[in-house]
């Protein structure tokens, strides 16, 4: 998490000391299931279902540097919908949320059958005050 810099996040750099007080206070699995995302035996990646007791979770997806543009995002996602909507308390949709300016994550999306629902003007603040525009996407249930 602290090798790669994440540029479509809050905060773009993860420091080791703010990754490791979210840890022991509880923050990747209080309402949350965290998994890392593995490759050839390697964690490249992180896998956040938020509000996961909700019947609508939402999702973070992280994929290190050196991992982005394999198709491993399509594999994740296609992962967490066969996940979220075959567990014991199926879920009703999953949704999430990106900034604007992340065609990865939009095209990955569009691929893996999740449908964008909402345009959020001004909705996504940056590291250094810069605000953004948002788009929600989400794959239902019954898709």
């Amino acid at each position: 998490m602290t090798n790669s810099e994440w540029p479509f996040h809050v905060e773009a750099i993860a420091s080791e000391e703010r990754l490791t007080k979210a840890v022991n206070d509880g923050w990747y699995s209080d309402g949350r299931e965290t998994f890392w995302v593995m490759s050839e035996g390697k964690k490249c990646g992180l896998l956040i279902i938020h509000d996961i007791e909700d019947t609508i979770p939402l999702f973070d997806l992280r994929l290190s540097e050196s991992s982005r543009g394999l198709g491993l995002g399509s594999e994740v996602l296609e992962w967490l919908k066969d996940y979220v909507f075959n567990r014991g308390d199926p879920k009703i949709r999953i949704e999430a949320y990106t900034r604007v300016d992340n065609l990865a994550m939009r095209k990955t999306f569009i691929k893996c059958g999740f449908v964008k629902e909402g345009y959020l003007r001004d909705s996504w603040e940056g590291d250094h005050g810069e605000v953004y525009d948002a788009l929600c996407y989400s794959a239902i249930l019954s898709d």
